[in-house]
């Protein structure tokens, strides 16, 4: 039973880790699935495959190597020099993700509950920083909490979708999108999420003693990373192509199914940031820690100091430099994942 339940904590974290708040508003699965019409069903079959594979194997490479963070998995799969210098590069990515999560909490409270930007900031900086303190395990313990409602809204939607004259248009909805874009559409989309995930799943790896709970938590995730991007692509699907004029498709179908979705709604996106927020900053501290002797409460206070004055004036900018950027070099990371063995002892 209590590898069961250990088993479930790993693949929701998975899940919650990977599905974020892209799911939520659903412009992630547009952009990588959705856009490609009848392919995007079968293109999502790929890409969890490839989380089921790459998610796993990434988890069991850390536990095998007993990494304290992701710098000690990006060593070994690129060497100590090129390996410090990318985790570095990691780093400034997640840094800059995770002030644009602080802004977007801010802008929940502000837009949806009536309440100041700065208070949506401050609720969201001092539950992180109670969270941080308990490690991996009340990051685990948070996303029991956040996909299970991830589950619940996916499932109502579904509901709603099926009884819809449309609903079959994912299987039928062609677009004027070439079938090799849509084929490398999920690769893509798979190396960039690890890539941003190993902050969490190179955690859970080393932390985690037994590897079939982590095997078993991976194929858990994996087919709930499916599961959720095929949810959101049917529905998606049925209001295509006027939904992607709206900025939070996801939103505007949850406005049409009553006051508690909508309610379940708002929850989601503030918990899917709060996760996604907690679980970076986690993995951020972990790899400065190796590098800087430095008290964990201080090195909070410090990263959450530089999140909140980052925040005020945002990242969007840089992020749009970086961003392609690291989306490159999450192709060359993944393809180093996959060509990896495991070192046979003499």
């Amino acid at each position: 039973m209590r590898n069961a339940v250990k088993v479930l904590q790993i693949g929701f974290t998975y899940i919650g880790t990977i599905v974020g708040a892209g799911f939520a508003t659903g412009q992630e699965i547009i952009k990588f699935f959705t856009q490609y019409g009848r392919w995007g069903a079968f293109t999502i079959l790929l890409a969890t495959l490839l989380f089921i594979w790459l998610g796993t194997k990434m988890m069991l490479l850390a536990h095998d190597i007993g990494a304290s963070s992701y710098e000690d998995l990006n060593r070994r799969l690129f060497g100590s020099r090129a390996g410090g210098w990318i985790s570095l590069f990691t780093l400034v990515v997640l840094m800059g993700v995770n002030s644009v999560m602080l802004a977007g909490a801010g802008s929940v409270f502000m837009e949806h509950l009536g309440l100041h930007f700065q208070t949506g900031l401050w609720i969201t900086l001092i539950g992180t920083y109670l969270l941080l303190h308990r490690g991996i395990q009340a990051i685990l313990q948070l996303n029991s909490i956040v996909v299970p409602l991830m589950l619940i809204l996916s499932l109502i939607i579904i509901g709603n979708t099926a009884g819809m004259p449309e609903a079959a248009r994912f299987l039928t909805y062609t677009t004027d999108s070439s079938v090799g874009a849509a084929w490398m559409s999920p690769l893509m989309y798979t190396a960039f999420n690890l890539g941003m995930a190993q902050a969490v799943l190179v955690p859970i790896g080393s932390h985690t003693q037994n590897r079939k709970v982590l095997v078993w938590g991976g194929i858990t995730g994996g087919i709930g990373v499916g599961f959720l991007l095929l949810a959101g692509h049917f529905a998606l699907s049925a209001h295509m192509p006027g939904i992607v004029q709206f900025e939070i498709p996801m939103g505007h179908i949850a406005n049409h199914l009553g006051p508690i979705v909508r309610l379940i709604y708002v929850a989601l996106i503030f918990m899917e940031i709060f996760s996604t927020f907690v679980a970076d900053v986690y993995g951020v501290a972990l790899q400065i820690r190796q590098r800087i002797k430095i008290g964990p409460k201080l090195l909070s206070v410090i990263l959450l100091l530089i999140c909140y004055l980052t925040s005020q004036f945002g990242f969007s900018s840089l992020l749009s430099v970086l961003y392609p950027l690291f989306g490159l070099f999450s192709l060359v990371w993944v393809a180093n994942l996959v060509l990896y063995r495991k070192e046979k002892p003499n």
